[in-house]
């Protein structure tokens, strides 16, 4: 494109050739001023909307306001909604923590009142002097953090109170198969285990097992749990019954004057198998106790003094 100037004085002619490279430098011109404008315009209008008042301009600002909180709210709710949930996930594995301890605290013989963190609503207390240096708010991203350590610890212990639990489940199995339950209720002893003066020869004697005086037909309680290997009459011991607690574990009940189980029956800890009497090798009703171990006379009352 040309542009042609005349001059009034000289009465020249001169000719400007306009090609496209001074077309796209004028564009960028006039996009550069737009953009320039436009952001003054935007500085000017946030800058004196209130001084001024204008209701145009508090109209725009308001909007841009309303606008900037919406997004921001719209952030925060989708926050609070995913802490929501994971506090709420918390507070079932919250629920199934309690219900262990409960479990715990009854394998382990404790009462309610033993543990008062454990009673529903009870709060532990906590407290201390006002901190010298200056507080500030807990901001969302923080509060979102502090939320899943509480997360990974509460995962942490749930985990160590599930092994704790099965471990004391096995012990609690395995304490059912030891004799320590008395086979008679509030028994005391009449003749100890080791030796002892014979009441039939007058001649110093060991005695293999614990006597426990008592009336006859006084109920007789297997002390562990097991499997019946003898049910029936032995010249010395008389009415007698034995059971087996395996890992070479046997305990004995003799001199009965009845007996309500069978060779090979299962018992189980506290069952009443028998009733005190004088059969066999005795001077008055009692039951004679033992326990042994391989075969081996031990001393029951070890035994019993571990179940108190």
């Amino acid at each position: 494109m040309d542009i042609i100037l005349v001059s009034g004085a000289t009465s020249r002619a001169r000719t400007l050739t306009l090609d496209w490279r001074h077309l796209v430098a004028g564009s960028l011109a006039l996009i550069s001023l737009f953009i320039v404008f436009t952001l003054l315009f935007n500085y000017v209008t946030l800058r004196y909307a209130a001084a001024t008042q204008h209701p145009l301009l508090r109209a725009i600002v308001l909007a841009d306001q309303r606008q900037e909180a919406l997004k921001t709210q719209q952030v925060v709710q989708g926050h609070l909604t995913a802490m929501a949930i994971r506090m709420g996930e918390l507070q079932a594995q919250m629920l199934r923590l309690d219900g262990l301890g409960e479990r715990l605290a009854r394998l382990a013989g404790l009462k309610p009142q033993d543990m008062p963190a454990m009673q529903p609503g009870r709060v532990p207390g906590r407290g201390g002097a006002e901190s010298s240096l200056p507080s500030r708010q807990v901001s969302v991203d923080e509060f979102a953090e502090l939320l899943g350590k509480l997360a990974r610890q509460v995962d942490q212990r749930t985990d160590q109170l599930g092994v704790l639990e099965a471990l004391l489940v096995q012990d609690s199995a395995n304490r059912k198969f030891l004799p320590t339950l008395l086979p008679i209720l509030d028994g005391w002893h009449s003749s100890n285990f080791g030796y002892r003066i014979d009441p039939f020869t007058g001649t110093q004697s060991f005695h293999e097992g614990i006597d426990f005086p008592a009336e006859t037909g006084t109920p007789i309680f297997a002390a562990a749990s097991g499997k019946v290997v003898e049910a029936g009459f032995h010249p010395q011991y008389g009415k007698v019954i034995e059971i087996d607690h395996g890992n070479g574990l046997l305990s004995r009940y003799a001199h009965a004057s009845q007996v309500l189980v069978q060779d090979g029956e299962l018992v189980v800890r506290g069952q009443r198998i028998g009733a005190v009497g004088s059969t066999g090798r005795s001077t008055g009703p009692h039951l004679h106790f033992e326990v042994r171990l391989n075969g081996v006379p031990q001393n029951p009352a070890r035994f019993l003094q571990s179940s108190s």
